[in-house]
């Protein structure tokens, strides 16, 4: 009997999804996503007007974002064609913004990208090879993890100079240790099945081993993971920029000028309510993403 015979109900579309494959089910169920697909496509929008910045600025707005005009001070949004008025030293609101969301997206990317490969690569060894390794680590994330993250951060910064790249490398170096224990539980539990022992026997190396049968594996995981780890950066770039220890002005992130401008908050409220709001947005719609993610990979909604 046909498994549509056994199953009448069973919709042709929805015969073709069960037989898909992860990768293929999880695309299908993203599609069905509308709140997903909204938040995703509200980031895309958001990359590509930050990467965009100094074409747009030039071209559309027509300014120039760090060039200060001590006779527009505080200008209303739409005066004098800056849409979103300017700030305390002239400069157009707007095309800051555009600026600042390519050191604040730029980081939480990078950050989170670079933490990512540091998580997987040690999830995986230590998952793979356990005993010493996997102490170890174990250690070294137990180690880390008792230390309070803003303290730590503090006393980073204040050691290092706060430059973009500086706090990239110092938040991904912070933020590895949760996807390293996701990925090593994984792996515990991948290489003990039958493809990992037939590779194994066929003396496939464990660097091979690693590379083709358990990352393939552990992906759709670290996917997830990313997502909200660069929802998190971005609030923690911010956090440090608004007590004046991020990237320090001139270079615009929306930490910064969030800070710079609550002293303004009276003569401009517009200073201080668009950075907020392009924070909450972003990390609300990678959340919102991260959660579809993990919905879409999850077995359990198939």
């Amino acid at each position: 009997m046909s498994t549509k015979s056994k199953i009448p109900y069973l919709e042709a579309e929805d015969e073709n999804y069960v037989q898909r494959s992860l990768w293929s089910s999880a695309a299908y169920q993203i599609r069905r996503d509308k709140l997903t697909l909204i938040a995703l496509l509200v980031l895309v929008m958001l990359a590509l007007l930050a990467l965009f910045s100094p074409l747009i600025s030039e071209f559309i707005l027509n300014v120039n974002a760090n060039l200060t005009d001590s006779q527009a001070r505080f200008l209303p949004m739409g005066a004098d064609g800056h849409i979103l008025g300017t700030d305390n030293l002239g400069r157009d609101h707007l095309a800051r913004l555009l600026f600042a969301g390519r050191v604040s997206l730029g980081i939480g990317f990078a950050s989170a990208i670079l933490s990512l490969i540091i998580g997987v690569s040690l999830g995986i060894i230590t998952g793979y090879y356990g005993g010493f390794v996997d102490d170890f680590v174990n250690w070294l994330i137990t180690t880390l993890n008792s230390i309070p993250a803003l303290v730590l951060l503090l006393i980073v910064v204040a050691l290092f100079s706060s430059s973009p790249v500086t706090l990239t490398l110092v938040l991904a170096f912070l933020t590895w240790t949760l996807t390293t224990r996701l990925v090593r539980g994984e792996t515990i539990a991948i290489r003990e099945r039958e493809y990992v022992l037939s590779a194994r026997a066929v003396g496939a190396s464990d660097f091979r081993i690693m590379l083709t049968n358990i990352l393939p594996n552990v992906f759709s995981v670290t996917i997830v993971t990313l997502a909200i780890n660069i929802g998190n950066v971005i609030l923690i770039e911010s956090a440090l920029s608004f007590l004046g220890l991020g990237v320090q002005p001139p270079t615009p992130s929306w930490g910064n000028m969030l800070s710079n401008s609550q002293t303004f908050f009276r003569a401009a409220p517009h200073l201080v309510v668009f950075p907020g709001v392009l924070i909450m947005i972003t990390v609300m719609c990678l959340y919102i993403v991260g959660d579809g993610l993990r919905d879409a990979f999850d077995p359990r909604t198939v």
